[in-house]
């Protein structure tokens, strides 16, 4: 299916490996020109082996608000206009409400919401000014349904997806689309890090199996087409079913 996009540029964040990096795939498989933007210099250099055309790496760190400014600066001087924004970022520690610190929560909520809510304020304005725009946050499924022992994380992306179904609806009559992906369970380095036993992990899932990033990627690329310029607001869980919820 030709999505429409080629020729396109993109900005994907947490993009040295895992869902990110996925994205970044997809949507050069699609011929679009990606940024990828990550904390590592040495993983994404290795990222960017995997990915097709002539991808730019940006080494920062969305936990730091002073960066984003000069991360939005080097992907505007490498791609020029950005017509694509993925909005990914790792995780904060996990932890529960008795064990998780009134002190942790700036850290989460600037990694996990507030980064993203500057990328937008830098980057949708342009769009709206060229009548054509998506971004797209990959979130969780805990926004629809907690997850036990990751509070930090449930709170700052059920934040994140309130803000951007309220952008959604204001930034539509110019073109411009915001919606979000839900994961829930894939096959990545953070799940390895999260549980011991992935088999167990995978034996709850309805579908019986981890997500494959690479799937992922594609869904979040078809957000992004032509095909798909009438679904904006809307939040996509790709969770194999895990969600149980009515909505």
């Amino acid at each position: 299916m030709d999505l429409g996009i080629a020729g396109r540029t993109a900005l994907v964040t947490g993009a040295s490996s895992g869902l990110g990096l996925a994205c970044a795939q997809a949507l050069a498989a699609d011929g679009v020109r990606v940024a990828l933007a990550a904390r590592s210099h040495e993983r994404l250099a290795a990222a960017a082996q995997a990915v097709d055309g002539e991808p730019v790496t940006i080494t920062t760190d969305l936990s730091r608000p002073e960066q984003i400014d000069d991360l939005v600066s080097a992907a505007l001087d490498a791609l020029g206009d950005i017509d694509i924004l993925i909005a990914n970022a790792g995780g904060p520690p996990p932890g529960n409400f008795a064990s998780t610190g009134l002190d942790a929560y700036p850290d989460a909520l600037q990694l996990n919401l507030l980064s993203t809510v500057a990328l937008c304020k830098a980057l949708i304005p342009p769009m709206q000014r060229r009548g054509w725009g998506r971004v797209v946050a990959i979130t969780s499924v805990s926004v629809r349904q907690p997850i036990d022992q990751l509070i930090l994380s449930n709170t700052a992306r059920a934040g994140l997806t309130a803000f951007l179904k309220t952008t959604a609806t204001e930034v539509a009559p110019d073109g411009v689309t915001v919606n979000t992906v839900q994961p829930g369970l894939h096959a990545t380095a953070r799940l390895g890090q999260l549980y011991d036993d992935l088999d167990a992990v995978a034996a709850n899932v309805p579908t019986r199996r981890l997500g494959d990033p690479a799937d992922f990627g594609r869904v979040v690329a078809f957000v992004c087409s032509e095909a798909a310029r009438s679904i904006t607001g809307a939040s996509i869980p790709v969770d194999g079913g895990a969600a149980r919820g009515l909505q």
